[in-house]
């Protein structure tokens, strides 16, 4: 029977955030200090990535020992040299030679739209390291979800506060866990009820638009702002999967975004979701994949659920003030 874990249950992962409230972003790393299989399903059309030519199943690397995920676009891409820092301080790392060089993958969301100069550099990050060795992470207006916004398709006059949504469950002796940042062109659903819980919002009427019909009725001229969004994740268990393995796993978490988010995976979106093996807990492959499906949507609908007001922005638990 599936019952709800603290995600810090899962052992040989530890998570923390950093960020920077005034500048509206901030980061989340996930650190496997021994190295852990991973694999990564990007579907959306525009994403920020690093490392992800390392996670397919046809290259040579069989481990990672963090991921970072984080806003600030593009720019926020060089934070992951404060995590390598961080691990590289403490001889954490693929041995080469004398050295080690730590194997971090990063992806992030698009949160400029709120502070445009504003991004993670590595300090943050190397925080967000630090603060993991507590391994007591928040949800909500934290970490890589700190700048998060949802229901975009008419740009930023109809959007919504979003943040960050942190999930765990098991079943039997196998545990998973998702990490999700939900920074989504769409709206977000209850996976459960099908009810709106954040998205494209009229403040003129205190009402929800449909984004989903909104775009069928504009298709003739509407124009997505490119690469402007992205709903980043990861899914963290105790079972023992190959990087072949994760990878499938990943791609059916993506049916957890699919459940909650619409549309999603579209060009505007660079919707990103890594699956991480820190255990050896024997699982089925298709009960993990449907538990990391499960655990995802979870994860998302917290993440909007858990976020307060910000930037003069509406949230999910208190459209009514």
């Amino acid at each position: 029977m599936l019952r709800e874990i603290s995600i810090t249950e899962i052992e040989a992962v530890k998570i923390g955030h950093a960020q920077n409230i005034e500048q509206a972003t901030g980061c989340t790393v996930i650190l496997c200090e021994r190295g852990a299989p991973a694999g990564v399903d990007v579907r959306g059309g525009g994403p920020a990535s690093r490392e992800s030519a390392l996670l397919n199943p046809l290259a040579a690397n069989d481990g990672v020992h963090a991921i970072l995920l984080s806003g600030g676009s593009a720019f926020g891409l060089d934070a992951a040299g404060g995590v390598m820092r961080y691990l590289a301080e403490r001889n954490i790392g693929f041995p080469v030679g004398d050295i080690v060089v730590p194997i971090v993958c990063e992806a992030c969301i698009f949160d400029l739209q709120l502070v445009a100069d504003a991004h993670p550099d590595q300090e943050m990050a190397y925080e967000a390291c630090k603060n993991a060795e507590k391994n007591m992470p928040a949800q909500g207006n934290v970490g890589a979800g700190t700048g998060a916004t949802v229901g975009k398709l008419l740009g930023s006059a109809g959007m919504m506060n979003s943040g960050l949504g942190i999930y765990a469950a098991a079943v039997g002796d196998l545990k998973m866990g998702a990490v999700v940042a939900v920074n989504a062109l769409g709206d977000v659903y209850d996976y459960q009820t099908n009810r709106k819980l954040a998205g494209l919002y009229d403040p003129g009427t205190g009402s929800f638009l449909d984004s989903e019909e909104t775009m069928y009725a504009m298709q003739e001229q509407l124009a997505l702002q490119a690469h402007a969004n992205t709903t980043i994740g990861a899914v963290i268990t105790n079972a023992a999967f190959t990087k072949t393995q994760l990878t499938k796993i990943a791609g059916m978490a993506h049916n957890g975004y699919a459940r909650s988010i619409r549309p999603v995976h579209t060009t505007a979106d660079g919707d990103t979701i890594y699956a991480v093996s820190a255990g050896e807990v024997q699982a089925d492959i298709n009960v993990a994949g449907t538990l990391a499906a499960r655990v995802i949507s979870e994860a998302v609908k917290r993440a909007v659920l858990e976020a307060g007001p910000a930037y003069g922005l509406k949230c999910a638990g208190k459209l009514d003030e």
